[in-house]
């Protein structure tokens, strides 16, 4: 494996290592930007009105975007997507539980994840906490608890299909002693600080925790092709795109805005405030627009002429389960990005965006393949189609090929990472 790809993999295990959640995913963006030259701006201020680099936070989403010299009323925009969150357990309220003589964490299921593959594993709690006084404040434990599975010996059907029960059978175990005497917030609060010094527990009035993976992500396999990490749906796409628009802003100025959108929610129907089916993109699109002066037409006509790449993973030919993929159009890790198409629109893409997939790609001299389902198999969707609903956007649904997609760790190719990188680096500095 060359050089590059593997430089790209180890600054992606960083990222993901960095963004147990996705609060911690929009802050390592808006730090990786910022030290790029952008600037941060609060939705309650004002915005510059001059060219730059500009990003904003909202939760557990970021945009952030390049107004270059010269942009005009009518200047499109060339949008990134891609979203923060990822499927497994976020921490319920009064969370510390346990039974005979075990401490355990009381967990909700948070999207659609393989539930068996969270057993036997260090798992770590992050997200925010919400503290008396109103301020916001990121935590992130070590390793800390763990789904511990049911020895064969008390289960002997275990290998003939394992079932979970979503209640009773995934509460993760973090201790041993009396839930009284225990608690597991302040577990949380001594990970975080304020000025300095560990978060008091009993100053949290709110929080946003989920359960990630501690393990860090790891290039294995003959010749290193092989990248595996936890969250890569969708931190594959969010890294891709973070550093896509850092060097995109090095020197640009060309005939569009280059726009990165990190959506939180994606997993859960995008229906939030911080979700693609949310107002943040057309708030921050619509502000944009007027700080250069234009008026509801101008910016219509600014977004008809603009495009949306809408990047998550998708599905690679599984060789124990090949009959679960399209028999003629099956993606394999290692042969470039994914063009995803699906007959009834659950992923935006088209004929002409398809066109400007590949031209993107040819620009990048990078190869890509497609991917669309099984008859048989229910499609899943992407924030391309809420984006293209919201907006009007032309939007094309794109990513890598994986396997083990919504597994506690999933596999993807160091190549396609790479590669992915270099179309998003070409779709925000190619002129066509």
């Amino acid at each position: 494996m060359p050089a590059a790809p593997l430089t790209h993999a180890e600054d992606l295990a960083a990222f993901v290592e960095a963004s147990p959640s996705s609060y911690h995913a929009a802050a390592e963006v808006a730090r990786r930007l910022q030290d790029a030259g952008f600037t941060a701006l609060d939705e309650t201020d004002a915005w510059p009105e001059a060219p730059g680099r500009y990003l904003v936070v909202r939760d557990g989403a970021v945009i952030a975007w390049v107004v270059p010299q010269g942009a005009t009323v009518t200047t499109p925009v060339r949008v990134f997507g891609a979203h923060s969150d990822s499927p497994g357990f976020k921490l319920k309220p009064q969370p510390t539980t346990g039974r005979f003589g075990w401490l355990q964490a009381g967990v909700e299921v948070y999207g659609g994840p393989l539930l068996n593959s969270w057993l036997d594993r260090e798992l770590r709690l992050a997200g925010r906490l919400v503290l008396d006084d109103g301020a916001v404040v990121l935590a992130a434990t070590g390793p800390l608890l763990r789904l511990p599975q049911l020895a064969i010996h008390l289960d002997r059907e275990a290998n003939e299909g394992l079932q979970l029960d979503k209640q009773t059978q995934t509460q993760p175990v973090w201790g041993l002693g009396a839930p009284a005497s225990a608690d597991l917030l302040a577990e949380v609060a001594a990970s975080a600080t304020v000025d300095g010094a560990p978060v008091d527990a009993g100053r949290i009035r709110g929080f946003d925790l989920v359960v990630a993976d501690s393990a860090r992500g790891a290039v294995f396999g003959k010749d290193d092709v092989f990248f595996a990490a936890g969250r890569l749906d969708d931190l594959a796409s969010v890294h891709a795109g973070t550093v896509a628009l850092a060097a995109a802003a090095e020197g640009f100025n060309a005939e569009h805005i280059p726009v990165l959108a990190v959506f939180d929610h994606e997993e859960i129907g995008s229906a939030t405030r911080s979700g693609a089916a949310g107002p943040f993109l057309e708030d921050v699109l619509e502000r944009i627009g007027l700080a250069l002066g234009a008026d509801r037409a101008e910016r219509m006509r600014a977004l008809a002429s603009s495009w949306c790449v809408s990047s998550d993973v998708g599905h690679s030919v599984h060789p124990n389960y090949a009959h679960k993929h399209d028999p003629v159009v099956q993606p394999l890790l290692g042969a470039g990005p994914i063009l995803k198409i699906n007959a009834n629109q659950r992923y935006a893409t088209d004929g002409a965006g398809a066109a400007a997939w590949h031209a993107w790609c040819a620009q990048a001299g990078v190869q890509s393949q497609s991917f669309v389902s099984n008859n048989t198999v229910p499609c899943g969707s992407t924030i391309g189609p809420i984006t293209a609903t919201r907006l009007g956007i032309r939007t094309v649904d794109v990513g890598i090929p994986i396997l083990s997609m919504h597994s506690a760790r999933e596999l993807a190719g160091v190549s396609d990472l790479f590669d992915l990188t270099r179309a998003a680096e070409a779709f925000f500095a190619c002129r066509s």
